[in-house]
């Protein structure tokens, strides 16, 4: 399946929305970390309240369905109570909680509900119907509702319940988070400014293949890092060593880049490397030519003349995607290639000539880490999602919002 071109235009927004005094069954990301039944990262939270306060703010009714974790059925310690509380603290008014999300306790904490009230349901998937799509299960959620607004893109590639299954029974519209991810991903996919690089890391290039061949139509140059550039290099006859690679795909990886060439899409790969003979941090490295990579060594970086041609194409382009690290980021001292790259890309970004769009877990820890997340036009905080958006596929999350 590939992706319809993606206009913010062909959705219904709360622009659309009669908001006032109004049920509205609100879809968020709450997935957040815990330790000792106290979240450790607000970050989702935060990215939420906008569209809480807005609903409420226009006299809605805001009822909060969300997911946590991988329960078999109800489990308190996925339960999204200490969510709620410290989603009071973060929005810094009440938000009361019901121990269900259908049912009597549901029903009874949305009928005691005034305009501007907040409320959080219980875990969706303490009901194996949710996962399901189960059209009864459906019902009961939309009976406790007007309209749905679904503000879960990280959720949107999944066609669950409370992610797809509401959009066919109640008025759907798109929450101010899915409204900034779509637009952010459609600047960067459907009218970019050119010239278009993507970065594409991390360990293995079978997890990423519809990726790449997606990009391949998409932008003007790829650059391939990370374990990944590895299994690229095996299958030129480059001799790798002891490096991550999977050298069972060399014949794919040829064939992506001849399927490159054809769409004249540049990839660009390491032409140097940094290598241990240990994978762990501060381990003794040195930089190699690619002619030259002992046989028992491992690359863990891309090398010095890598990162200066990774960054003059950064410096070429007008609008970059990314996704996955250039190397063992996690490692000091294998984080230089790709805290060089996120910096660069910051800088131009700040200097106005850059779009900067990245995302994946991996990536905004790296980000993160070299102090420039901030600076990038936009991160998005949704892995399978983001990703089955850059590989061409349809979300049906996102499809149900479609202005008819």
């Amino acid at each position: 399946m590939t992706s319809k071109v993606v206009h913010m235009s062909q959705f219904r927004t709360l622009d659309q929305a009669d908001l006032n005094n109004k049920r509205v069954l609100l879809r968020v990301d709450l997935n957040v970390p815990m330790e000792n039944g106290k979240v450790t990262d607000a970050t989702r939270i935060e990215r939420v309240v906008p569209t809480i306060t807005e609903i409420a703010g226009k006299g809605g009714k805001v009822i909060i369905l969300a997911h946590f974790g991988r329960p078999k059925g109800r489990d308190e310690k996925d339960s999204l109570k200490p969510v709620a509380a410290a989603l009071s603290q973060v929005i810094k008014r009440p938000v009361a909680f019901a121990d269900d999300c259908i049912g009597d306790a549901a029903k009874a904490a949305v009928d005691a509900m005034k305009g501007g009230d907040i409320l959080v349901l219980e875990n969706t998937r303490f009901h194996k119907e949710e996962e399901k799509n189960d059209p009864a299960f459906v019902e009961k959620l939309a009976a406790l509702g007007d309209i749905f607004v679904n503000d879960a893109f990280s959720a949107a590639h999944r066609a669950h319940a409370s992610t797809e299954g509401l959009g066919h029974k109640l008025p759907a519209y798109a929450g101010r988070t899915m409204q900034a991810e779509l637009d952010a991903l459609s600047k960067a996919l459907v009218a970019p400014k050119k010239p278009v690089i993507a970065i594409v890391g991390g360990a293995k290039v079978s997890t990423k293949i519809e990726l790449l061949e997606n990009m391949i139509d998409k932008v003007d140059a790829l650059v391939i890092g990370g374990g990944m550039a590895n299994t690229f290099l095996h299958a030129q006859g480059i001799n790798v060593g002891k490096s991550l690679a999977e050298r069972d795909l060399a014949d794919l990886a040829r064939r992506i880049m001849a399927k490159a060439d054809d769409a004249k899409c540049a990839i660009i790969l390491p032409v140097d490397a940094v290598v241990a003979h240990e994978f762990k941090a501060n381990a003794p490295s040195h930089a190699y030519g690619l002619d030259a990579i002992p046989a028992d060594g491992m690359i863990l970086d891309v090398g010095p003349r890598s990162i200066d041609r990774i960054n003059a194409a950064i410096s070429d382009a007008a609008t970059l995607l990314w996704n996955g690290p250039l190397g063992a980021f996690e490692l000091t001292p294998f984080d230089r290639g790709t805290v060089a790259a996120a910096r660069h890309a910051a800088e131009r970004t700040r200097a106005g000539k850059l779009v900067s769009i990245a995302g994946g877990g991996d990536t905004v820890a790296a980000l993160n880490h070299a102090g420039v997340a901030q600076d990038f036009t936009y991160i998005s905080t949704a892995g399978g999602a983001f990703l089955e958006f850059l590989e061409g596929k349809i979300l049906p999350g996102v499809e149900v919002l479609r202005a008819n």
